[in-house]
């Protein structure tokens, strides 16, 4: 009985905390609401982690309709995945977003299960994506003895290798042909200290992802 009262009384505050927002949002600001109705024009699209500690307003220091959001499990970019590739396509087509950030952080949950040889259920199939990001740098990875040091170096380059598979997505390549001003960036962000790590691995053509994946040609 008092673990249930103690879960309504979570639920409760929460839309106390929602009440309590939109009084003070409408203090400050009187016309933000009826500004957010009106529609959204963000330039930034957020691909990042589902963790709840990486929260990509917080985060950024951004306003409610300032960033368009996608967030799953490790911050993965499958070419399969048409939740991810639906976000993509509205943010670059419709919304002209002109930075695509994929983000990843520090002691992801993800890339710690994926460096382990433990069966998690149903998310083992999710993070074989990951496995093979280790597997095509383990080489490296190996040479690392600490754990910790192993997991984020894993997160980096996890992160290096989706913002590769983002600029492969002929969604992001048509965009290319068309505009000069859509750019693909990858950061990591360090829980410990609220800080991003660019990982200078932006992208703003596809003239460096390979023969083969350079889809320009009719």
């Amino acid at each position: 009985m008092e673990l249930k009262l103690a879960q309504t009384e979570s639920y409760k505050a929460l839309l106390k905390a929602n009440s309590d927002w939109a009084t003070k949002r409408m203090q400050e600001e009187p016309e933000f609401f009826n500004k957010l109705a009106a529609g959204q024009s963000p330039e930034i699209l957020w691909i990042g982690c589902a963790d709840s500690r990486v929260p990509a307003n917080e985060v950024t220091g951004t306003r409610a309709g300032e960033v368009f959001v996608h967030r799953n499990i490790a911050n993965v970019i499958v070419h399969s995945d048409m939740n991810m590739l639906s976000v993509l396509d509205y943010a670059v087509n419709a919304l002209k977003v002109k930075h695509v950030i994929v983000a990843g952080h520090y002691g992801c949950g993800g890339v710690t299960a994926a460096l382990s040889k433990k069966q998690f259920g149903l998310i083992d199939n999710w993070l074989r994506h990951i496995k093979d990001v280790y597997r095509m740098h383990s080489h490296e990875l190996d040479a690392i003895a600490d754990h910790t040091e192993k997991v984020n170096r894993l997160v980096e380059l996890n992160v290096e290798e989706q913002v590769y598979n983002l600029c492969r997505t002929t969604v992001v390549q048509n965009a290319w042909k068309e505009r000069t001003d859509l750019e693909v960036h990858g950061w990591v962000i360090d829980l410990k200290t609220g800080l991003v790590k660019d990982l200078n691995v932006s992208h703003r053509d596809a003239h460096s992802l390979g023969y083969v994946y350079e889809l320009n040609e009719e």
